[in-house]
């Protein structure tokens, strides 16, 4: 959206008034807990931050072809030399240009002008302009991006330093906090808004995604600028909103700056994300889940392959379930991604699984994820003999059943061909085409191995039987029920 004539808005400094007042709170016969109590005004704290924080203008050109008709005219007419001489000089096709505007905005990391926003505010833009505080306007170029986590990062050159802010710690924000948006928002120039973490962890589509829920007031044009804790840190880059209408409605997202940080030290050490690769495939563990492996807890990263790369290397295995990541406990596959992802390349970490009931701890030197590639499994043959159990019809693989379900040369186990849909089995998503390669973590290469499993599991009394299965390339377990 195009927004036009706002220079006369742009020294506008805003502040907010006081918003609320400290409140006790008392549980049980504990003490009560004082809450902190609002700031009287946010005024000192915009003024120190607000010549840090930029307004960006982009600019694109699109062309747009034009191909009006052609003037047909008797040959020999007094019009003929007219319209041949009108049309040489302004082409037989002519293509017009057309400028597509964006804004958005952003706040300078360094007194040398490196500047943070938002991927999509500066993505396919030709031009792009900053305008400070003071109203000092400055052209900027890309010095890298991440669309993974929605982070640019940009360069100025000034002749004199530039204010600018660091970042703060994102993990240390509490529900609660009191928190200060700062930006452009709807093309209105410099403007301030507060409000309070309202969440922290959302998850929005990224693999990367660690978002602090806020509802200060965030709208279109603040995108790529920053969340401030009191102390005038940034702890977040705002993001995204969730709006039925596309105005604030009080839930916006700001990427955390646990995330941004690190993402903004590798695009100006290297123009590019160089992310931590672990080399696992995993699922989160679910309630059945457990209680076929046997853990204690629902948690940790449940993984069900492993291809050639350092997890392989390390001896991480199939049916892993990794606790523990660099010496911090991993909840679920969420966490662990972004933690591998903020680990530098060639760094050797310690990862605690769990595994046959006991916890193990191995030594695995992560790779680099942009650059890894999967490598498959060889291939084993099976007879094609059919087999029911649990409510699901196997079949061991053949060329007709590969075909069938599309199912590659490399690919082992038995394949699903049929399920009573009252079943277990049907539940928790198995459908026909789907091969189970692992049955009580024991590797398939038969219906004979699987029946051993199920005999095995039922003998040592488990209530469920931890399976294998693969659609296409990608793996999952499932736990079915033996009852």
């Amino acid at each position: 959206m195009r927004i036009t004539n706002i220079s006369n808005l742009r020294r506008v400094r805003a502040a907010t008034m006081a918003l609320g007042l400290g409140v006790a709170v008392a549980m049980g016969q504990a003490a009560p807990v004082m809450a902190r109590g609002a700031p009287e005004s946010f005024a000192d704290l915009a003024e120190q931050v607000s010549d840090a924080v930029v307004d960006i203008t982009t600019s694109t050109n699109m062309a747009t072809a034009s191909a009006p008709a052609t003037p047909t005219v008797p040959e020999g007419s007094p019009f003929e030399d007219f319209f041949r001489d009108f049309m040489d000089r302004n082409g037989d096709s002519p293509e017009r240009q057309r400028r597509g505007a964006a804004l958005g905005s952003g706040f300078v990391v360094s007194e040398d002008g490196y500047i943070v926003t938002n991927n999509h505010v500066i993505e396919g833009a030709d031009e792009i302009m900053i305008e400070f505080f003071n109203g000092q306007e400055l052209p900027a170029t890309v010095v890298g991006t991440d669309p993974n986590t929605d982070i640019a990062l940009l360069k100025v050159d000034s002749d004199a330093p530039l204010p600018f802010v660091t970042f703060g710690d994102s993990d240390q924000m509490r529900v609660g906090d009191w928190v200060m948006a700062m930006g452009n928002p709807l093309g209105q120039g410099f403007s301030v808004s507060a409000g309070i973490v309202s969440a922290r962890g959302r998850a929005l589509q990224g693999s990367y995604d660690d978002y602090i829920q806020t509802d200060a007031a965030i709208n279109r044009g603040n995108s790529g600028g920053p969340l401030f804790n009191m102390d005038g840190q940034v702890i977040g880059v705002n993001t995204a909103i969730l709006s039925p209408n596309g105005g604030s409605i009080g839930i916006g997202f700001a990427m955390s700056s646990a995330v941004v940080g690190n993402v903004v030290d590798q695009l100006r050490e290297f123009g590019e994300t160089r992310r931590g690769w672990l080399g696992v495939r995993i699922q989160d563990v679910n309630a059945d889940l457990a209680d076929a492996l046997g853990l204690d807890a629902v948690a940790g990263a449940l993984v069900t392959d492993v291809p050639e790369g350092p997890a392989a290397i390390a001896g991480i295995e199939s049916g892993d379930v990794i606790l523990s990541f660099d010496g911090g406990s991993v909840a679920d596959t969420r966490e662990l991604v972004r933690r591998v992802g903020n680990t530098a390349v060639g760094k050797a970490v310690r990862v605690t699984v769990f595994r046959d009931g006991q916890t193990e701890t191995l030594q695995v030197t992560l790779g680099r994820r942009e650059t890894a590639e999967a490598i498959p499994a060889s291939a084993v043959p099976n007879e094609p003999i059919e087999d029911s159990f649990l409510g699901i019809t196997v079949s061991g693989l053949n060329d007709d059943l590969r075909a069938e379900y599309q199912i590659g040369a490399d690919a082992t186990g038995v394949v699903v061909t049929s399920l009573d849909e009252t079943s277990d089995a049907f539940e928790k998503g198995l459908r026909p085409g789907d091969v189970i390669a692992e049955a009580g973590q024991k590797k398939i290469d038969s219906l004979e191995d699987l029946n051993t499993q199920i005999a095995d599991a039922r003998d040592a009394g488990r209530k469920s039987l931890l399976l294998l299965v693969r659609r296409g390339v990608d793996p999952r377990f499932v736990a079915l029920s033996l009852d």
